[in-house]
């Protein structure tokens, strides 16, 4: 069925390059901060200009680690400070996903063809590019994390443990795919270990046993959680210097000399602990997980009503998946799931999905948004595509090679057509009120 594709090294790359034009055109529009990036951008300025976040050159409190900042501080110092320069690093940085979500559906499928119906339906996605046009966390959380996923499934545990750190110093949730995945990929070399020492002698199994086990555990523990650590007190090294940073001096404020700046930074993290714990504004855009998966509630990201042609019109930019898509995900998460249940079958995605999403219903009074699901989003795509395959291998014989690719192709273009149905409010193109108000299939998207 997969053949029907053809060159598919070539097709991927293609992909890629076709995601890397949208994700760059008309990247200034609009050309003022939407949504949080008045928040980030900010960030991004102060460290570049101070090494730490201030409010008025005086301490900020600031709730988020700094490393998803520096990205766009980065587009900023080459491209200059406007919306261009804000926004490109995380743009490109969207764009390396779709390849790494190729990379690791052709791993774990065992076949290139099913990594360029991943990279398909990564493209397709609008979350994946709105998140990839704005100057947010979330996209480079994303993709560091699916560089650390990558990693893992080529065993080279230490460049996961220096990505995953690079997650953790973006946004904390990243912690749950830090323990989720090591458990994971930890506990299946410990597997194999001892599938080989089986077939060993009594005493090299014991000999085995002493001296290599617990090394194996150790070496892990420091690469993939150590190494982590490290990372994440080191990219906060702007406020460890500067007298600027907020709560630099509590430790010696409050009676405490020995080691203070580092007390004072234990101190700091739990108040962005409590901070996270206790988020509750009330935003009208709000979205609790388990509206996520089917994307019911969107976030808005930027609405004008601009004059055109006599007429109302509407420029929009809304943080929201391709329907067709999220909702064909939707079904191969349940299909995965029987499966699951049954065979154990596609751990490694279902644990993807749930690391990004599970989390979160654990606070149900927390002030959420339906983007956050761009962290989970590669692995809603992987589990299609798992399906996709799972589907495939049942059908009955009668099926012939051509009506499978026929209905492959089929179930692509339709994804596409309502990708490009959608574009007009993931890229922020003014269209008539009418225009866009056909685009609102949900009550729940306005």
């Amino acid at each position: 069925m997969i053949r029907a594709l053809g060159n598919r090294t070539v097709a991927i790359w293609s992909l890629v390059a076709a995601a890397l034009f949208l994700r760059l055109f008309r990247l200034s529009t609009p050309p003022k901060l939407i949504f949080d990036e008045i928040y980030y951008v900010d960030g991004a300025r102060d460290l570049l200009n101070f090494g730490v976040e201030v409010s008025a050159n005086k301490p900020e409190f600031i709730v988020h680690p700094p490393i998803g900042k520096w990205v766009i501080g980065a587009g900023i110092q080459i491209f200059g400070d406007n919306p261009f320069g804000w926004r490109v690093a995380v743009a490109l940085l969207g764009t390396l996903s779709i390849l790494l979500i190729a990379k690791i559906a052709a791993r774990i499928f065992g076949a290139l063809g099913y990594g360029l119906i991943a990279a398909l339906l990564a493209f397709f996605d609008g979350l994946n590019l709105v998140m990839s046009r704005t100057a947010l966390l979330d996209m480079t959380l994303t993709t560091f994390l699916l560089i650390a996923a990558w990693f893992l499934i080529d065993r080279r545990y230490l460049l996961a443990g220096v990505f995953f750190g690079l997650a953790l110093g973006t946004k904390w949730n990243a912690i749950f795919y830090i323990i989720a995945f090591s458990l994971y990929f930890v506990t299946r070399e410990i597997r194999e270990v001892r599938e080989i020492a089986s077939k060993q002698s009594a005493a090299e199994v014991q000999q085995f046993h002493r001296k290599d086990f617990l090394s194996l555990i150790a070496l892990r523990k420091a690469q993939l959680f150590l190494v982590p650590l490290v990372i994440y007190t080191a990219s906060w090294i702007g406020w460890f210097l500067s007298p600027r940073g907020w709560s630099r001096f509590w430790s010696a404020d409050n009676g405490g000399s020995f080691l203070a700046p580092f007390r004072s930074f234990i101190h700091y993290q739990f108040e962005i602990l409590n901070f996270h714990k206790g988020l509750d504004s009330g935003h009208n855009y709000r979205s609790s997980a388990w509206q996520w998966l089917l994307q019911i509630r969107p976030t808005s990201f930027y609405y004008e009503s601009p004059k055109c042609e006599s007429t109302d019109c509407s420029q929009e930019i809304l943080a929201i998946g391709t329907p067709l898509l999220w909702w064909s995900g939707a079904l191969a998460v349940l299909l995965l799931l029987t499966l699951w249940v049954k065979k154990r079958n596609h751990s490694l995605i279902l644990l993807g999905i749930a690391a990004g999403w599970l989390p979160w219903f654990a606070f149900p009074e927390r002030t959420t948004f339906s983007f956050y699901s761009i962290a989970f989003e590669p692995w809603i795509i992987l589990a299609i595509v798992a399906a996709i395959k799972e589907v495939n291998e049942r059908l009955p014989e009668r099926f012939s090679r051509r009506a499978r690719k026929g209905a492959l192709a089929l179930f692509i273009t339709v994804i596409g057509a309502n990708f490009i149905y959608h574009s007009p409010i993931f890229l922020g193109v003014t269209i008539t009120y009418d225009h866009w108000r056909s685009l609102m299939w949900l009550q729940s998207w306005i």
